[in-house]
C-alpha cells in the first residue's frame, strides 16, 4: 500500500473538475503530487490546491507517465481517447463520463453499495450517473432489509448538471422574464439539450427531457438510470422505470422514488435502516415540516432522505423523497470515495 499517490484531475477547470480538486483537499487519500490537466486553451491557468498555486497542464498522453490515479471529467470523447493511455502508463482511471459505464469489464461503483466490484477492475472504474448514485445510496439499505422488486423514479434535476453555460442561460432567461419579455422571445440556445433540434426556456418552467430521446421514447438519461441500476445491483430482473425532468434549480437533484419490496416491512423498519446507512441523512418529520430540500444539500457530501411513507394501495410499496448535491455525491465526491476505497483495499497499481 502506497504512502502517497500522484493524482491527476482531467478537466480540472470544469464544473466537476473544480469540485474534484475541492474534494481531494478534504480526502484522507495520501497525495504526494497533484497534476491538473485540461485543454490547450486552459493550459497555463493557475488553480489553488491546499493554498498552493498549481499550473494547469495541457492534456496529452505523456502527462500520465508518473500518475497513479487519474480522475476524468472532461467529456466522453476525451475519456475514450485518453483513459486507455493513462492505464497503459500505469494509472488507474476513475471516469466520471458515460463512456465506460455499461462496459462489461468496467466496474460501475457507488462505494456505499458495491465497492467489492473494485476488485475486478482492469484499470478503469466508472462513476455512475448523478441521478443514479443518490438513488442507489437510498435504495441499498432497503434492498438489504427486504429486497427490491420494482422501482419507479421521477427526478427533478438541477441545471448545473447541464453545465456552466446552461446555468447562465437560465439566469439570463429569468432576468428577461422579470423585465417583461415574452416566453417566445427568451434566449434559448442550450436547454434541454444543446445538440437537439429545438430549445426551450427553463426559467419558471420544467422540461421533461434530459438528454436526447431514445428507444421506447425514453431519454438517454432515463435509460442510464434503468441500466445502471441493474448493473450496480447485479439484478437484471429488477423492474425499474424513470422519468427525468430538468427544473430551474441551480444545484441539488431531487427524486421521488416509489419502491416495492420483495418482503413485507414497515415504514419504521425502513426509516431505521436508512438512519444507520453510510452516506444517508434522514430528514423526515412531517409534523415539523422537515424533509430534504435541494437548497440545503448544496456543499454536502451526504444523500438526504425523507417523506418515507407507505403506499396506500400496495402493501409492500413505499415512497421516498431523495435529495443530493449532484456535483458532489453525484460526481466529484463519489469519484474521490472510489479512490479512497482503492487505497483502503490496496487496489491502486503502483
Amino acid at each position: 500500500m502506497s504512502d502517497g499517490y500522484s493524482v491527476a484531475v482531467v478537466g480540472a477547470t470544469g464544473a466537476v473538475g473544480t469540485k474534484l480538486i475541492e474534494m481531494l483537499e478534504q480526502t484522507n487519500l495520501p497525495i504526494k503530487k497533484i497534476k491538473l490537466l485540461a485543454s490547450k486553451r486552459s493550459a497555463g491557468r493557475k488553480l489553488l490546491f491546499k493554498g498552493a498555486g498549481i499550473f494547469v497542464e495541457e492534456l496529452v498522453s505523456e502527462a500520465f507517465d508518473d500518475v497513479d490515479i487519474a480522475l476524468f471529467s472532461a467529456g466522453g470523447s476525451i475519456s475514450e481517447k485518453y483513459a486507455p493511455e493513462a492505464v497503459k502508463r500505469g494509472a488507474v482511471v476513475i471516469d466520471n463520463t458515460s463512456q465506460f459505464r455499461m462496459d462489461k469489464d468496467t466496474p460501475l461503483v457507488v462505494p456505499e453499495v458495491n465497492k467489492e466490484a473494485l476488485k475486478n477492475h482492469q484499470g478503469i472504474i466508472a462513476n455512475p450517473n448523478c441521478s443514479t448514485i443518490q438513488m442507489m445510496v437510498a435504495l441499498e439499505p432497503i434492498k438489504q432489509l427486504a429486497g427490491i422488486d420494482r422501482v419507479i423514479v421521477s427526478t427533478y434535476q438541477a441545471v448545473s448538471g447541464a453545465g456552466a453555460r446552461a446555468i447562465e442561460e437560465v439566469k439570463q432567461q429569468a432576468r428577461e422574464i422579470l423585465d417583461g419579455e415574452l416566453p417566445e422571445n427568451l434566449t434559448t440556445e442550450i436547454l434541454p439539450v444543446a445538440s437537439d433540434k429545438k430549445h426551450y426556456p427553463l426559467a419558471f418552467n420544467a422540461l421533461a427531457q434530459i438528454d436526447v430521446f431514445s428507444d421506447e421514447d425514453y431519454t438517454k438519461e432515463e435509460w442510464k438510470m434503468v441500466n445502471e441500476t441493474k448493473k450496480i445491483m447485479e439484478d437484471n430482473q429488477i423492474k425499474i422505470t424513470a422519468t427525468c425532468v430538468r427544473v430551474p434549480v441551480i444545484s441539488g437533484h431531487s427524486e421521488s422514488i416509489y419502491v416495492e419490496t420483495k418482503e413485507k416491512s414497515t415504514v419504521a423498519d425502513i426509516r431505521a435502516v436508512l438512519e444507520k446507512a453510510p452516506g444517508v441523512v434522514v430528514e423526515d418529520d412531517p409534523s415539523q415540516q422537515i424533509y430534504p430540500q435541494a437548497i440545503n444539500s448544496v456543499g454536502e457530501k451526504d444523500t438526504f432522505v425523507g417523506r418515507i411513507r407507505r403506499d396506500l394501495d400496495v402493501d409492500n410499496g413505499y415512497h421516498l423523497w431523495v435529495v443530493s448535491d449532484n456535483l458532489l455525491k453525484g460526481a466529484a465526491w463519489n469519484s474521490v470515495q472510489i479512490a479512497e476505497s482503492l487505497h483502503e483495499m490496496d487496489l491502486v497499481r503502483v
